[in-house]
């Protein structure tokens, strides 16, 4: 194998071995927990601009499939693993982790200290690197990462979000898998089907696609606009809710988005996952902060405070809402257990809710699933 480089801002370099594409990437350098679901994070668009440390010491070990995909397309700039697993020992295997990153122009580097590597991020914070298979000369990596740009100020959802507005038709069977897709023993048997009842308008600024299948499963007929649509875009659609996606980057900079927010908190049921959340509480007056390395695993402790149950989420974001910017109007109703910082509000007069953490849980617990149904009765 090549031989890959990964260099930080900060001047520390590692050196391994090249896997999936050749080339030179760079992003901010972060780390997520999570021991399985390799393949949803890589087509996660919450990642644009990010090379991501895994710290399960092997990925790749079930391969991938056409299944376990988030995305149209893998999403983040760079993937460093300790050890690339070079064989796929699940049924529902259709290739290789390095192979699907090779087709897919990303670059990755495996062979190298991630326990080191997340040692660093965690004491010195997320640093924007740069990924190499071409360079291997640190001081000059070193420079490169100097110079790169960071995420604060980048309007990334640009990026990611859709083209044009559809109407979201994939739905769920009884494995929690799409109807379409097939199994070792043939075509697995259609789920019943759904009546949708309340039609939900998503704002798309980089969604993952489980979450609109839950939506669908909660009994929502559901339509996609892109995150750049306006207040007056939503409402011509007639819908009984609206819902605000994840998305990548620094939510300071998404006027546009937050503009349409203000323009719909009061007159429609809402309801926010991650950077939707975040964009809710900047819309109401809040304002938000970079976190020092992010919360990025399927391990988070979060506290539902209308009901003292604790939950074990899915979660991957960089920034957070201020609790000390909060309006009156806006109420803390989720709490993350490891650093208290907020993980949903919900407004005092208006039917608008959110959270941080993400719900749908691909990959990750399912603690969480309630909240689609919570949403669903908001427009009751």
């Amino acid at each position: 194998m090549a031989r890959a480089a990964l260099a930080l801002e900060d001047g520390t370099v590692y050196f391994g071995e090249s896997f999936g594409a050749p080339g030179t990437t760079s992003g901010e350098v972060c780390f997520n927990t999570s021991m399985t679901g390799y393949q949803e994070i890589l087509t996660d668009p919450s990642y644009r601009g990010q090379i991501l440390c895994m710290t399960a010491p092997q990925i790749g070990n079930y391969g991938v499939n056409d299944a376990d995909v988030e995305s149209g397309k893998l999403q983040m700039a760079g993937f460093v693993v300790r050890e690339a697993s070079r064989l796929a020992s699940n049924f529902t295997s259709q290739g290789t982790l390095g192979g699907y990153l090779a087709a897919a122009g990303v670059v990755g580097i495996t062979g190298i200290d991630t326990r080191a590597l997340v040692r660093r991020l965690r004491i010195r914070g997320a640093m924007t690197g740069v990924l190499s298979s071409d360079v291997l000369d640190a001081a000059e990596l070193v420079a490169r990462a100097k110079s790169a740009p960071g995420l604060v100020g980048r309007d990334l959802v640009r990026e990611v979000m859709p083209e044009r507005p559809r109407a979201w038709t994939d739905t769920l069977d009884d494995w929690g898998r799409p109807l379409t897709q097939p199994h070792e023993g043939g075509e697995m048997p259609a789920a019943a089907p759904i009546t949708a009842s309340k039609k939900v308008v998503a704002l798309d600024y980089g969604m993952k696609w489980n979450i609109a299948r839950h939506l669908v499963t909660a009994g929502c007929d559901v339509t996609v606009l892109p995150g750049r649509a306006t207040a007056a875009d939503v409402l011509a659609y007639q819908p009984d809710g609206v819902f605000l996606s994840n998305g990548p980057g620094d939510p300071e900079v998404l006027g546009y988005c937050v503009e349409t927010v203000k323009g719909l908190v009061g007159k429609l049921p809402m309801f926010g996952i991650c950077l939707g959340h975040q964009l809710l509480a900047l819309a109401c007056g809040a304002k938000t902060f970079k976190l020092k390395f992010g919360h990025r695993g399927a391990n988070q402790p979060v506290m539902d405070l209308t009901t003292g149950k604790v939950e074990i989420t899915s979660q991957n974001h960089g920034f957070a809402v201020d609790e000390a910017s909060l309006p009156a109007e806006l109420e803390v109703t989720h709490r993350n257990l490891n650093d208290g910082t907020i993980e949903g509000l919900r407004h005092r007069s208006a039917n608008a809710a959110s959270v941080q953490y993400h719900p749908e849980a691909a990959a990750g617990p399912h603690d969480s699933a309630y909240l689609f149904a919570r949403f669903r009765q908001m427009m009751a």
